[in-house]
């Protein structure tokens, strides 16, 4: 019965009145009650308590703060807590939320002066109670938030009393403050931005130029805006803390990324070793004015590394979405933060006319009644009331005697005029000073006048509002944030080795849990293997304790999908024809657990020789084969130069037709990919095969780089591209060569002396550095220089009494090429001021072009310039110093200044022995 009666009661429409005593309340179904009910809650949060308002870039909550403190505004700190008291007489949800939004707007330092203990955004520590802070309203929000004039106003929510609609703020502060909100279906998040910044944008648009504005935090720190999308949806901003290293066993993290704490990116650093992500010996907060978090690193690992893994695997690198939403006339709305600029601009110029309007009605009006009141007295007009006898007859009198003078007023005189006359006491017509009158006029008239002008000019105005709050407000209000662009640090790369891959080739098995079976390299748990087994198959698999790839294994390591010049060497036998075949391939894209057949994929096939080749070497080899067969020759060489490297699924090229015994390496070849062509990006310090930043040279196996560091030493470096190089400690840095002549102006640290030295390079050890400079305390490197005839330009003086005088000195002839470890020759001069090297002078590879070799420094004629330097890639530097004609073939190449033009030494290579 009562399922029948709840089915009548929705079926019925909405308005539908019932017969009776049911004909009481128009009747709704209950779907219908809850969809609205759920519309005005979505609506609900998302106008008055989630998005801010563009024309303010206030949240309700913040509107009401800032009223009430303007309210109660006399030039004096307030109690937190009485502001929240004020604000509560707008704001019907409690004093909590108030006080969070209080602390939160006292953060940013921008509108709210604060006094006591207001917390810290980088430390993540919580503000004191109310009771105990207290806050004022800033200079900057008294000018730029409020004016009565201009304010809309509505009633409050119990009607007692006006608050506003939305604030007059001429100026872009949403942007300025950032604000983040969720709401019923749409959220916001808005980046903080320079104050300088965006008073300078908004006066390029008032100027009509383009803006590109990014976003600047107050924690600091470094900031990839490469996908900021101008803030709008999809778009993404990297952010980094900076971490400086003081010396091989100990890291100093600077600052916070922006949304994170020093309690938060020291956990995230613990859990990272906890989980053998990074391994760090122990880490402390020293943060007090300034951030300061120490990583102290254990012996035997690198720095360097760890400064990757810290941004690879903590909250030392955030990313955050910015999501630019806004209340547009009741509606939300998403923008991009230049429109948004845009947007507050245009507003902003709107309030400054309509101010100006109001101030020119002002001063209108203070010209009208002063005029009257001038004409009214000089003229004595009061006289005329004298005789007449009704209050009527007084104000008829004075209007008839104003008539004569009604055209040079500016407006007509209404009644309110006439009786504001009457109210002028004798005292004060008796005192009247007819110049003073005029003096006022006249400045009435040049006010009115320059409002007017800025009317007309509207725009230039405008302009100059925003210089005066620049030069106000601006001092101080530099950008924090470096804007920087990052690589992608790959958590493979820079994953600590915290396993050890095992193989049980027999069986079938890898993984780092079979710790009885046959070690095969030092692993992290992120990385991806591969396996190659005998039948010609082969698997890439994620590491685990134990994972089954395949009977017969044959190879199997750490497999890198990019890596382009691991080049698999590779012969195999055809199981339908026996026919053997020759191939060489790289593996660089698959699907993870995906078999795939390097054969042509006949039953019975298997491989008889594999070798894998991280730089792409070729290799001689010696088939012998099987006594039986009936081939004359039955041992002979093959050389894998000869073929090209293919894919992975290719058939490769036949190398016999008879049964082979067995294959043996016989030497090692050159990469024949002409080895990796390696760039140094100077502004992230990291090595890359993407053109980016100065071209190094073409880097064979075993190749190295040279850096010369700021503090007088050197060190050998592979070419590995996970190599981080501290930019602000590097002077040079170039592929080595033994040939290479360093030369170098150090001041010895106890006698103050200044040395010039060259040397060669006699250390061959890899990741270890030498001090060539005297290791006295105090001694400094002044320069250093690998170019074949550097040129150094000295400022200095004689004697106490001499003038500053500058020489070029020649290096090369002013002392020869001595031991590494020799003090160099001194430089006689009273005290020296500075020294550099010419830059054209400093060495500079250029990257050759349709293969040729690279030529350094050459010595040449003028006119054969241009015939060498179209052999190269176009805005190339080349180094040119003029001497005698010389023909192009016969260039002669400076030491230690051009490519290896030789080949490698042959070296022997391991055999896989698969019999």
């Amino acid at each position: 019965m009562l399922n029948e009666e709840l089915d009548n009661e929705n079926n019925l429409e909405l308005g539908t009145e019932l017969e009776g005593d049911e004909a009481i309340h128009d009747i709704t179904s209950v779907s219908g009650l809850y969809e609205n009910w759920f519309l005005d809650y979505a609506s609900y949060v998302i106008l008055e308590r989630a998005v801010p308002a563009l024309e303010d870039g206030f949240k309700p909550v913040q509107r009401r703060i800032m009223h009430a403190m303007k309210e109660m505004d006399d030039g004096r700190f307030n109690k937190v807590a009485n502001v929240i008291g004020q604000t509560m007489q707008y704001h019907p949800h409690g004093d909590a939320s108030i006080g969070d939004a209080i602390v939160n707007l006292g953060q940013k330092d921008l509108l709210i002066e604060t006094q006591g203990n207001w917390g810290d955004v980088r430390t993540g520590d919580s503000a004191a109670a109310p009771r105990y802070i207290e806050a004022r309203l800033t200079k900057f929000a008294l000018d730029v938030v409020f004016n009565g004039q201009t304010t809309e106003w509505q009633l409050s929510y119990d009607g007692r009393k006006n608050e506003p609609v939305t604030l007059p703020v001429k100026f872009p502060l949403l942007l300025a403050q950032g604000v983040e909100g969720i709401a019923v279906g749409l959220s916001t998040k808005i980046m903080p931005h320079n104050f300088r910044e965006l008073i300078k944008g908004s006066i390029d648009v008032l100027k009509g130029r383009q803006t590109t504005l990014l976003p600047d935090f107050p924690t600091g720190g470094m900031a990839d805006f490469s996908n900021y999308n101008g803030g709008g949806r999809g778009g993404k901003i990297r952010l980094r803390a900076t971490i400086e290293k003081v010396d091989k066993s100990l890291l100093v993290i600077k600052d916070v990324p922006y949304g994170t704490t020093t309690t938060a990116l020291m956990e995230s650093i613990v859990k990272a070793s906890e989980n053998n992500k990074i391994k760090i010996k122990k880490v402390v907060d020293n943060t007090a004015a300034a951030v300061e978090i120490q990583v102290h690193i254990p012996p035997g690992i690198s720095p360097d590394l760890t400064i990757d893994a810290l941004y690879a695997f903590t909250d030392c690198e955030i990313s955050i979405s910015p999501n630019t939403c806004v209340i547009i006339e009741d509606k939300p709305r998403f923008l991009n933060v230049d429109e948004l600029l845009r947007m507050s601009t245009l507003k902003t110029v709107r309030l400054l006319e309509r101010e100006l309007e109001i101030r020119m009605g002002e001063l209108e009006d203070k010209w009208h009644q002063s005029s009257l009141e001038k004409i009214f007295i000089e003229n004595r007009i009061y006289r005329d009331i004298e005789e007449c006898e009704t209050w009527e007859a007084v104000l008829e009198a004075i209007d008839r005697g104003l008539d004569p003078y009604k055209p040079i007023l500016r407006r007509e005189v209404t009644q309110e005029d006439i009786i504001r006359l009457t109210e002028i006491k004798i005292k004060r017509i008796s005192k009247f000073d007819a110049f003073k009158a005029d003096e006022f006029i006249k400045k009435l008239e040049d006010e009115m006048a320059e409002v007017a002008d800025n009317l007309a000019n509207l725009t230039r105005y405008a302009i100059s509002y925003f210089e005066g709050l620049f030069a106000k407000y601006g001092k101080g209000k530099e950008r924090k944030t470096q804007i920087r662009t990052f690589d992608v640090v790959s958590a493979q790369k820079v994953a600590i080795a915290n396993q050890k891959l095992y193989v049980n080739r027999k069986d079938g098995f890898v993984g780092y849990g079979l710790k009885k079976d046959e070690f095969v390299t030092d692993c992290s748990d992120m990385d991806d293997i591969i396996a190659i087994r005998k039948d010609g198959k082969f698997v890439v698999t994620k590491i685990s304790d134990k994972t089954f790839v395949g009977k017969d294994i044959l190879y199997t390591a750490v497999y890198n999908k990019n890596d382009e010049h691991m080049v698999y060497n590779m012969i195999y036998v055809d199981g339908k024809t026996g026919v053997a075949y020759a191939k060489r391939f790289a593996v660089t894209s698959i699907t993870r657990d995906k078999e795939y057949d390097l054969t042509k994929g006949e039953k019975n096939s298997k491989i008889i020789y594999l070798t894998a080749n991280p730089n792409s070497e070729s290799e001689l080899v010696s088939i012998q084969l099987q006594p039986a067969s009936t081939a004359r020759v039955k041992q002979f060489d093959f050389d894998f130069a000869e073929l090209l490297i293919k894919g992975k699924g290719s058939q490769g090229n036949i190398v016999t037709k008879y049964p082979i015994k067995k294959v043996t390496q016989k030497a090692l070849g050159e990469s024949t990919r002409g080895g990796r062509e390696i760039y140094y990006d100077e502004v992230i310090g990291r090595l890359n095969t993407e053109s980016r930043g100065r071209y190094l040279g073409s880097f064979n196996t075993e190749d190295t780089i040279l850096v010369l560091f700021k503090d007088g030493s050197y060190e050998l470096t592979s070419f590995d591209l996970t190599n981080h190089y501290d930019v602000a400690n590097i002077e040079a840095i170039h592929k080595f060569s033994p040939e290479l002549v360093v030369s170098a102006l150090y001041t010895e640290g106890e006698t103050k002396v200044t040395y010039v030295k060259r040397f060669l390079i006699e250390t061959t050890t890899v990741g270890k550095r030498f001090t060539f400079i005297s290791e006295s305390k105090g001694s400094k490197l002044l320069a250093a220089s690998v170019a074949a005839e550097p040129k150094a330009e000295i400022k200095f003086q004689r004697d106490k009494k001499s003038e500053k005088e500058s020489e070029v000195l020649l290096l090369n002839e002013f002392i020869d090429v001595k031991g590494w470890r020799a003090m160099g020759n001194k430089l006689n001069y009273f005290k020296i001021f500075g020294v550099t090297i010419a830059k054209d002078e400093k060495m500079e590879v250029v990257k050759p072009k349709n293969g040729t070799k690279a030529i350094k420094a050459v010595k040449v004629e003028p006119k054969l310039a241009e015939k060498i330097s179209s052999g190269y890639e176009s805005g190339a530097e080349i180094n040119f110093d003029i001497l005698p004609t010389q023909p192009v073939k016969e260039l002669p190449v400076e030491s230690g200044q051009t490519e290896d033009l030789q080949k490698p030494p042959k070296k022997e290579k391991k055999q896989l022995n698969l019999f």
